[in-house]
């Protein structure tokens, strides 16, 4: 424990001039404690699921939330909660930072700050054997995506810009409960495209091999965010100390390539959407 502790102290040195002169701290529950408590709706690979063989929850953000954990010299605290309930949590009390593949939004952080760590984006994919190449072929068709995120806007603005605004027909939405819910509708051809992020399409494809293909790249361009609670600006600015500790010594790298998403990752600190 005194190593991690240590460590972290030794990180916090890195973010000294990006937090305006002053280093991060964690809250006094955390210190009392030793422990952060993290609420995760772990339906998201390869962000976070359940690993069907062992039950263990596992993931890109497991890994970060540990590894973050160990330079503070803290440990984890995870609970499941639907996708819903993560925001409400966190205003409550009920945890204390989301690290659950939650999008930093302009409209979210009128609510919250958050400390940026992986590139996203929404991405058109179909099933291998479908004639559509590019995402101006999806112009008119169905296309899934999971309801309780951002895509279903995300879709509509894009067709609104480079279908209808083009002489192209609409494209229509199709509500699924969930990214997997959005693929079995597409193998059942109820479908013809789906949407989801950026960073699962690669999990996706390799659960079902020669199954599916992207339809391009992806065409919005965001982040994935740890979010914090607005007052919480030292505990906000320890864990970026922290990240950044991990972006330089590699461990960062190494938990991007080990989920096969190194092109997602951030070069370095960056908050509510700016580099700093």
């Amino acid at each position: 424990m005194i190593r991690h502790v240590v460590a972290g102290v030794a990180a916090a040195g890195l973010l000294i001039a990006a937090s305006g002169g002053r280093a991060g701290e964690l809250p006094a529950q955390v210190k009392q404690s030793g422990v952060i408590r993290i609420s995760v709706n772990a339906i998201y690979p390869p962000m976070e699921y359940r690993d069907p063989a062992t039950n263990r929850l596992v993931g890109l953000d497991i890994d970060l939330g540990e590894a973050l954990a160990a330079k503070l010299g803290v440990r984890i605290e995870w609970s499941e909660s639907a996708f819903e309930q993560l925001i409400p949590g966190l205003q409550t009390g009920r945890a204390d930072l989301i690290l659950s593949g939650l999008s930093d939004l302009p409209a979210r952080r009128e609510t919250m700050d958050f400390i940026d760590y992986l590139k996203s984006g929404a991405q058109f994919y179909t099933l291998a054997a479908s004639p559509l190449a590019t995402p101006e072929d999806v112009c008119g068709k169905r296309v899934g995506t999971s309801r309780s995120t951002s895509f279903p806007d995300q879709i509509r603005r894009w067709s609104a810009e480079n279908c209808e605004a083009k002489g192209r027909p609409a494209i229509t939405v199709v509500p699924a409960e969930s990214t997997a819910d959005a693929r079995a509708q597409l193998k059942q051809g109820r479908i013809d495209a789906a949407v989801q992020g950026s960073e699962t399409v690669p999990y996706a494809m390799s659960l079902d091999p020669g199954v599916f293909k992207p339809i391009g790249t992806s065409f919005t361009v965001n982040y994935q965010g740890i979010a914090f609670r607005k007052a919480d600006t030292a505990f906000r600015d320890a864990i970026a100390e922290a990240l950044v500790a991990l972006i330089k010594d590699g461990t960062y790298q190494q938990i991007l390539a080990k989920w096969n998403l190194p092109g997602n990752a951030v070069a370095g600190l960056i908050m509510n959407g700016e580099a700093r």
